[in-house]
């Protein structure tokens, strides 16, 4: 268990009702940028993570919807943080690769749920360095699939 799991081990045991309050606020002083933004981390397990960020004027675009980078943004940091849990203390995770295509407007809030597979987390554990392709969902307010994303994670290890 590396120093984040640790940490967000002993957050998920809060009550539900705070439970969302505390991971925000964590991440929020940890990754300074997404602390600015009202990304939302609803749940962050090691092997599940969902984001959301709700539509409003600060991350709106010209049509009104949820702008094209928030919408990133909640994809890179569902995913990003999902490895962060997995990736050893000795190791350092960085995005390698972020492709995003918007299929439809978005409506609404928006939603990133992403996912490891048990493959995935123990190649993220043991391998030294290596990459892996982060399942992630965008999903709006009407449950569409507005944003198909790809993002590929890669591992490192911390330089010296």
């Amino acid at each position: 268990m590396n120093k984040l799991m640790s940490i967000v081990s002993k957050i998920n045991l809060l009550p539900e009702i705070a439970r969302s309050r505390a991971l925000t606020l964590f991440f929020g002083k940890m990754v300074k940028y997404a602390g600015t933004t009202g990304i939302v981390v609803e749940e962050l397990t090691e092997r599940r993570c969902v984001i959301t960020l709700k539509n409003r004027r600060a991350v709106r675009n010209h049509i009104g919807s949820v702008h094209a980078v928030a919408n990133a943004l909640i994809a890179e940091s569902a995913t990003g943080f999902l490895v962060g849990m997995n990736v050893p203390d000795h190791a350092v995770p960085v995005i390698k690769t972020m492709k995003l295509d918007y299929v439809k407007r978005a409506k609404g809030d928006m939603r990133a749920e992403a996912h490891l597979t048990e493959e995935q987390i123990h190649a993220i554990q043991t391998l030294e360095k290596g990459e892996v392709t982060v399942a992630v969902a965008i999903t709006d307010s009407e449950d569409k699939e507005p944003v198909m994303a790809e993002m590929i994670w890669a591992w490192t290890p911390k330089r010296r």
